[in-house]
């Protein structure tokens, strides 16, 4: 058995990504994760994709090199979207062939088809939305599956931005016309939605079933480590979090303190 000095790694261009860190370590609990949120220059969505992959290729080596991280989970769905089958064919391949880098999207659409979904409501960001990877993977899992994509460019902003007396008005306006579609389940198709999710569920009054990532990442996780033994020995057990962020402002760590639930140091990283 080799020594277990690696770590999980969780990178996301903001915070979102850190309601999936949390719920990891909530659900496995023994392992050591870092969190790096790219906040100097988030958001992804507006960028080139050839910007997104080198944006998320630096996250993912520095996580790699200065982290001692074997495994990243690439939470950002623009990342997911952009960059990650290029990161995994590419750059993994031929620089770290012994890591891994895994996404959000196909876990999340498995856990969709498992649940015997068929017409699957997605609200996530334009980027996401026009790339149309959610309609092209659910394809090779489910080809009888149909997406129905809506972009909701303004959740991000009214989430940051504590717009929670408009965020009602907002949300019914963007899913009245998907619920029109006779959905059985919603994607929560961006890692800030995880805020809003009971949220969503009341507004649906529980009429679709809602499928957010940080419930479905950590089970999916799970099942990985045990298919893949040979990276379950490398990863360290000290219950150890670690937030880093490439900017970090009192902005920022006041909004890790309220999802953690707790004040973390919070780890300035350049590269």
């Amino acid at each position: 058995m080799q020594n277990r000095v690696k770590k999980i790694g969780v990178f996301d261009s903001g915070l979102g990504g850190l309601y999936i860190a949390k719920a990891l370590q909530q659900a496995l609990p023994e392992y050591d994760y870092v969190y790096l949120g790219d906040t100097f220059n988030v958001p992804y969505g507006g960028r080139s994709s050839e910007n997104i992959y080198q944006l998320s290729e630096n996250a993912i080596k520095a996580l790699f090199e200065q982290k001692e991280c074997d495994l990243v989970i690439v939470a950002c769905n623009t990342a997911s979207v952009s960059a990650l089958r290029k990161l995994q064919r590419e750059f993994l391949v031929n620089n770290y062939p012994d890591k891994r880098i895994l996404g959000v999207i196909v876990p999340t659409l498995e856990s969709a088809t498992e649940l015997g979904a068929t017409q699957i409501g997605l609200i996530a960001t334009e980027y996401t939305v026009r790339s149309k990877i959610y309609d092209e993977e659910i394809t090779k899992i489910t080809p009888s599956a149909r997406i129905f994509g809506v972009a909701t460019p303004l959740l991000v902003p009214l989430i940051e931005h504590h717009g929670e007396k408009y965020m009602d008005m907002v949300l019914q306006d963007y899913l009245e016309p998907i619920l029109a579609e006779g959905l059985d389940s919603l994607i929560l198709g961006c890692t800030h939605y995880v805020s809003i999710k009971d949220r969503i569920r009341t507004l649906t009054n529980h009429r679709v079933r809602i499928l957010s990532q940080d419930e479905i990442i950590p089970p999916k996780l799970k099942t990985y480590l045990l298919h893949h033994p040979e990276m379950e020995e490398r990863l360290s057990k000290h219950n150890e979090f670690t937030v880093c962020a490439t900017s970090v402002n009192e902005g920022y760590a006041r909004n890790v303190e309220n999802i953690m639930g707790k004040k973390l140091p919070i780890q300035e990283i350049t590269y």
